[in-house]
Formats: structure tokens, sequence, C-alpha cells
């Protein structure tokens, strides 16, 4: 069963509404209908059954809300609430399974946006302090160099032919981002005068710091601030990859258009929109009971063929019925 949830995770959360919060006393009251059912239903008879067998459970208890005309309600983008919800097959233990599984999902969906920032702010930050401790007299040269093995450790960003490379490091890329605001601010060039205006020579890196912390995620950090320098400084250029097409074609280099092209590709591998795009368009609740979802494909990319067919496995679990997936152009 939490295999099932986890695999759905990342298609558990809300991105475009809120997620739905039941009043208090709407919990209380179903709880106590809940109760009031299992009192009903329960029978001394069950009790005579032989060993090994065991009592039918019994049914959730009816929702108001159960009573819908599921077209009017589709497409659903939270796969998890719908199964929660609209399933016919889980029992409502299963039901709470997936309930926890998509708050937790919910809740850590924020910091999948937000992973350069905070890793990047934590080990600047770090580093900072660790310095004016040394400069001040207060820790020895040989903390200082205890420190600066951790920190080169951490800001490690293997090169793409090394065995260990398994995309850009968060915590490479965002120490060395606000490493290079605050050179920004403090010794900028002519070309980060012409690229940062507002930002080269103001002398107070950490106001500037501090606002895009305060204002930005991953995608618009990079969007905003990511340097020509720093481009040059981790090798970046842009591959346009089309499934269609048989090879790759670098369309960015470093050039003044290249530096925007690059930057602006960067930012939106960091755009939680590019995970895939399945969402519920159909469910057969009153027939054969078919789920009928739809992944919009983005760039014309469709599902990786087995991974696909793993997931459906657990849709159709948690469905308890059959379920079919359509590909269609975004």
């Amino acid at each position: 069963m939490l295999d099932a949830a986890h695999a759905l995770m990342d298609q558990g959360v809300f991105r475009y509404r809120r997620p739905p919060r039941p009043s208090k006393e709407r919990v209380l009251e179903k709880h106590r209908k809940r109760m009031e059912y299992e009192e009903e239903a329960y029978s001394e008879l069950w009790r005579t059954l032989p060993a090994g067998i065991e009592p039918p459970s019994a049914p959730p208890t009816p929702d108001p809300d159960e009573d819908f005309d599921p077209d009017a309600k589709l497409p659903e983008e939270n796969l998890l609430y719908f199964l929660e919800k609209r399933s016919p097959s889980l029992k409502p233990w299963q039901r709470e399974t997936l309930r926890i599984v998509r708050n937790l999902a919910q809740y850590f969906y924020p910091q999948r946006q937000l992973k350069v920032m905070n890793e990047g702010c934590a080990t600047f930050v770090h580093y900072t302090i660790m310095n004016a401790l040394y400069d001040r007299g207060m820790i020895d040269e040989g903390s200082l160099l205890e420190f600066m093995h951790s920190h080169t450790s951490v800001v490690f960003q293997p090169g793409f032919d090394d065995k260990r490379f398994y995309g850009i490091n968060p915590y490479a890329l965002g120490y060395a981002m606000m490493d290079d605001i605050k050179r920004i601010c403090e010794r900028p060039t002519s070309e980060d005068r012409c690229w940062f205006p507002e930002l080269a020579g103001s002398g107070d890196a950490m106001a500037a710091l501090r606002y895009a912390w305060a204002n930005y995620r991953d995608e618009s950090f990079i969007e905003q601030y990511l340097s020509p320098k720093l481009m040059r400084d981790f090798r970046l250029f842009s591959l346009f990859d089309k499934a269609d097409d048989g090879v790759y074609r670098v369309s960015a280099i470093h050039n003044d258009r290249g530096y925007r092209e690059v930057r602006r590709a960067l930012a939106r591998q960091y755009d939680t929109s590019g995970d895939p795009n399945i969402q519920v368009a159909g469910a057969d609740l009153k027939g054969g009971r078919t789920l009928v979802l739809e992944h919009r494909m983005n760039r014309g990319v469709p599902l990786h063929n087995v991974t696909k067919e793993l997931v459906l496995a657990h849709v159709e679990f948690l469905w308890g019925h059959d379920v079919r997936l359509e590909e269609v152009a975004a």
C-alpha cells in the first residue's frame, strides 16, 4: 500500500488550487457517524466463525460529497486525492494511508522549489560566519582548515564525464550564485554593470542577498541572478532536445544571446511544472469502472514506457479496476 502511495507522491499534490481543508466540526461529525455505523453493524454472530475466517470489513461511512457527477470535477490533477476519495475498492485504513502520504507530499512540494536557495543560503552563511570568526581571532587555523575541508566537499561539482556526476550540485550552484552576488555588489566588472545595473557596485551584499532569499524561489532566482561569469565558470551551454529529432543541437553558447538562453533553460529545469502532467480525465463509476488518465506531453516527449507500466500497476492496485493512460500533446 505504501509502495503504491509513494510511487504517486509527485502526482499527489495540488499545484493550481488550494488543498481542501474540512472544518473541525465536519471532521468530528464524520467520526461520529462512523462510530454509530460500526456500533449498528456489529453482530455477536461473527464471534462464532471458525479460526482464520475474518468477518467482512465495514464499508466506509457515506459522505455527502460522494454523491456527485464525476465529470463535473474532472480533470483532477491530484491523483492521490482522487483515489482516496473515489476509489471503489479501498478500505477505510487504506484511504487514511493515502491521505497521510498526500499531505506529506503537499508539505514537501514547496521545498522542492527551494533546494538551490536553501542549500546555497545555508552554505554561504556558514562560510561567512566561519571566516568572520577566524578574522576576529575567535577560532584558530585548525578549526578553519577543518571547516574548509568539509566546505569544499559540499560544494564540489563533478564534471559531466565523472562517474559521480548526477546533475548540477544544488550546494555548488546555490553557494556560487550567492558568492557571485557579493562579488557583483563589491567588485563589479563592466559586464556586471551591463547585466545587473541596480546591483553592481551597491556595496551592500547582505541586503541584496536578504532580498533574494525573501522574494525568489529556485526558478526565478536563477532567471534573475545567474551571471555570464558564473556560466563560464560552470562551462554551461544549452542543448536543444526534442523527441522527434535524431540528434542533439547546440542551441546556445557563450555570447550575449546564448547567455540569456542558457539562463532561461537552466531556470526551467528547476520549475516543478516540468514534472509529468498526469491528470484524471474520466472515471466510469457506474459502469465498467475504468479509470482514464491523461498525460499532457511536454515538447512531445512521452513517458518512459517501462517506468510508466510499473507506476500504472500501482494505480490499478489503488483503483481496483482497469486503468487506461492516454498520451496527448499539451
